[in-house]
C-alpha cells in the first residue's frame, strides 16, 4: 500500500490526473484501517466487543477521510475543463492493484470469518474497493490517453471514487459488509 500511495500521487500530481491523485490518496485510509484491525486484535481487547465496534468505526471514517478532497478536485476540474496528462507508470500500477486488490480483500474476508470481525471485514472491503476503484483510473487514465477529447473522464471517476468511499464508510459504520 505505501508503493501504490507514494508511487500513485507522485504520477497523479505529476499528470494532474484527480482520478489518479484520488485512488493513490485512498492508501492511506487503507493503511490507517490496517492499523485500527492490528490495535483491535492486540493486548486485552482480543476479545472486547467495545474494541470491535471502535475499530469498525475507525474504518468508516477512514473511508471518509479523504472523499471531500476527491470530490472537491473533481469538481473543479470538471468546471474548468482541466486535461490531465497520460501516466505510464500510473497505467502500470493501476493495473497491478487491479490483481492484488481482490486477492488481498479475499484473504482478509476469510481471516473475518474465522474472527468473526466487522473490522477486519471492512478492511477487506476496502482492498475490495481499491482493486474496483483502480480499473476505473486505469480505464480513465486509458480513455484520456487515447481520447483526449474525453478529457472530463478523468474528474467524472474522481468523483464516482469519492461516492464510493462515503457509501463505504456508511456501510462500514452500520456494520455491514458490501458483500463482494
Amino acid at each position: 500500500m505505501l508503493t501504490e500511495g507514494v508511487v500513485g500521487l507522485w504520477q497523479g500530481l505529476a499528470v494532474e490526473s484527480i482520478s489518479l491523485t484520488g485512488w493513490a490518496l485512498g492508501s492511506l485510509p487503507e493503511a490507517l484501517a490496517s492499523a485500527m484491525v492490528a490495535w483491535r486484535f492486540s493486548g486485552s481487547r482480543t476479545l472486547s466487543e467495545t474494541a470491535e465496534r471502535r475499530a469498525q468505526r475507525g474504518v468508516a471514517l477512514s473511508f471518509w477521510l479523504t472523499a471531500p478532497y476527491i470530490a472537491a478536485e473533481s469538481m473543479r476540474h470538471l468546471f474548468h475543463e482541466h486535461h490531465a496528462d497520460t501516466s505510464v507508470i500510473g497505467i502500470g500500477l493501476t493495473a497491478a492493484s487491479l490483481v492484488l486488490m481482490p486477492i488481498l480483500g479475499r484473504a482478509k474476508h476469510s481471516l473475518a470469518e474465522r474472527l468473526g470481525s466487522a473490522a477486519t471485514a471492512g478492511e477487506g472491503t476496502q482492498n475490495y474497493l481499491c482493486g474496483v476503484q483502480a480499473a476505473a483510473v486505469l480505464v480513465g487514465l486509458a480513455v484520456t490517453a487515447f481520447w483526449p477529447g474525453c478529457w472530463w473522464f478523468d474528474p467524472v471517476i474522481g468523483l464516482g471514487i469519492a461516492a464510493a468511499a462515503i457509501w463505504q464508510g456508511f456501510r462500514s459504520w452500520r456494520g455491514e459488509d458490501c458483500g463482494c
